[in-house]
């Protein structure tokens, strides 16, 4: 059975996540969907783990292969404890290729066993980013269609305080 880790801090999950999971999905027999504690990325997240862990679990209900699980440690420290042999990361365009080219090699120095596979971002996705959709929400824009709708809630609920 070929299991696959798609890592990511997910503050929030955005539909270009969810298609990368969703492809990834298609291509493994199981994918686990590893978020990042990430407590001090630029300030600490948005949201806590367990909201991110809920909002990605909602998202991927309908996909059988698909499993959430937090995690705070070496990725393929995780990736070894879940079984996993490839890691998944979505690129959407150079400067995305050269930070995860860089990790991908310090991954590959750790753990020669851990493959690293990227999955190009679909056009309607290229420029999408969790910071973009904060920065948007931040500001009182609309970012429906560019997350799940649970997240659009959470974003409007908070957009009072300081995001």
């Amino acid at each position: 059975m070929k299991r696959a880790i798609c890592p990511g801090t997910y503050d929030p999950v955005t539909n270009g996540h969810l298609d990368v999971i969703e492809r990834a999905s298609a291509i493994f027999d199981e994918v686990v969907v590893a978020v990042a504690l990430s407590p001090d990325k630029g300030g600490g997240p948005l949201f806590t783990v367990a909201e991110r862990v809920t909002f990605i679990e909602d998202s991927v209900a309908a996909l059988d292969n698909v499993q959430v699980r937090p995690f705070d440690k070496l990725l393929v420290e995780f990736a070894q404890e879940m079984d996993a042999t490839v890691i998944i990361k979505g690129l959407r365009a150079v400067t995305d290729f050269e930070r995860e080219f860089q990790m991908a090699q310090l991954n590959y120095r750790l753990d020669k066993a851990v493959e690293t596979m990227f999955i190009m971002s679909i056009p309607e996705y290229a420029y999408l980013s969790s910071s973009a959709v904060k920065e948007i929400a931040r500001h009182g824009g609309s970012v429906k269609g560019l997350v799940p709708d649970a997240v659009c809630e959470a974003l409007a609920s908070r957009s009072h305080q300081s995001l």
